[in-house]
């Protein structure tokens, strides 16, 4: 791995970890977990299945913990402070870091509730038409929708529907947003609307997205970072950081056999 990518590039980072090891009660799922995470910018997560992508991203906004056998050792640190400290309150970390499922998954409730839903709970005192309506916009679906607010978020299609999963996560107004194969479930047109969103998302936002789809990480994201798995005697299978760079280098100049291999489809 190269372990500054990014020495070229005056940037924050907003993420960076250390050494960390994700564990599911004895079992080591993925291990020493060391990357850099930067502002503004999308940060692609690849590799074969099982090879604990999803496992990491949940990591930065401490889904996990939802897990019991789930604990981690090791540092993950957000713009310098260690996410996993005793001091540190889990619901503000998801208010702060945003998070798109792969499924949409809107409420069933109108468009509008859909959006409002969070800042309500926080205490939203502001005006929440123009909240709702700001995030919609954001989330490339106000066009859509700005004269059916009232009707049901399950009644939209499956794009319109996780265009509004994003603008209900931007909703409670957070700095990071993270996508778990946002466009898994999506055709080929509302994932390509999804990708032009991301980038006009990562002006305000940084964003960390998990794909299976090589071509999607190749135009959509400005650094990759190529998880495999290797197995023990048992057969138990065990991620790991490959190879982390800038996108481009990823794919046109990978210093790993494993990733060249990867990227171009000769497994995975």
């Amino acid at each position: 791995m190269n372990a500054n990518p990014y020495n070229s590039i005056e940037t924050d980072m907003v993420f960076r970890t250390e050494n960390v090891n994700i564990y599911y009660g004895r079992f080591l799922a993925v291990k020493e977990v060391n990357l850099e995470v930067p502002k503004n910018a999308i940060t692609a997560f690849i590799g074969p299945s099982g090879c604990g992508k999803s496992t990491v991203l949940r990591c930065f906004n401490r889904l996990n913990d939802l897990i019991k056998s789930f604990h981690l050792d090791g540092k993950i640190f957000y713009h310098g402070q260690d996410l996993y400290a005793p001091n540190i309150d889990a619901v503000e970390v998801r208010r702060q870091i945003g998070m798109v499922f792969q499924q949409p998954n809107p409420f069933p409730k109108t468009i509008y509730d859909n959006i409002a839903f969070g800042p309500r709970l926080l205490g939203y005192k502001g005006d929440m038409d123009e909240l709702v309506e700001s995030s919609l916009r954001r989330g490339a679906l106000w066009d859509d929708v700005k004269d059916k607010l009232k009707a049901m978020g399950t009644d939209l299609s499956g794009g319109q529907q996780q265009r509004l999963c994003i603008a209900r996560a931007i909703s409670v107004q957070p700095e990071v947003i993270l996508m778990d194969e946002p466009c898994a479930a999506l055709d080929p047109l509302s994932t390509l609307k999804i990708e032009e969103l991301m980038q006009e998302l990562k002006k305000d936002y940084t964003l960390i997205i998990v794909t299976h789809n090589m071509q999607q990480a190749a135009r959509s994201s400005d650094y990759t970072a190529f998880f495999n798995v290797q197995s023990n005697a048992k057969g138990q299978r065990t991620g790991f950081i490959e190879e982390y760079n800038q996108t481009s280098e990823i794919f046109e100049s990978p210093q790993k056999v494993a990733t060249r291999d990867y990227v171009s489809g000769r497994f995975g």
